[in-house]
């Protein structure tokens, strides 16, 4: 799988307008977020309910013959 980053165009222009420490190391830290956004989307999990409206069960007790 590729990793998410930054083009190395992208990644040349930090470096040349804010210095090659701080470039690489904003890159880098995009790259990382990238790919844990991506971890996120890859295991989310749709929740439904399966509990039943407690008020209506309950009606539905009282209202039965003995």
């Amino acid at each position: 799988m590729k990793t998410p980053g930054l083009s190395y165009n992208s990644r040349k222009a930090l470096i040349v307008n804010i210095g090659e420490t701080a470039g690489t190391e904003i890159a880098e830290l995009m790259a990382q977020m990238a790919s844990e956004i991506e971890e996120l989307r890859r295991s989310k999990v749709n929740v439904t309910r399966i509990v039943p409206n407690t008020s209506d069960s309950a009606n539905n007790i009282a209202e039965e013959p003995i």
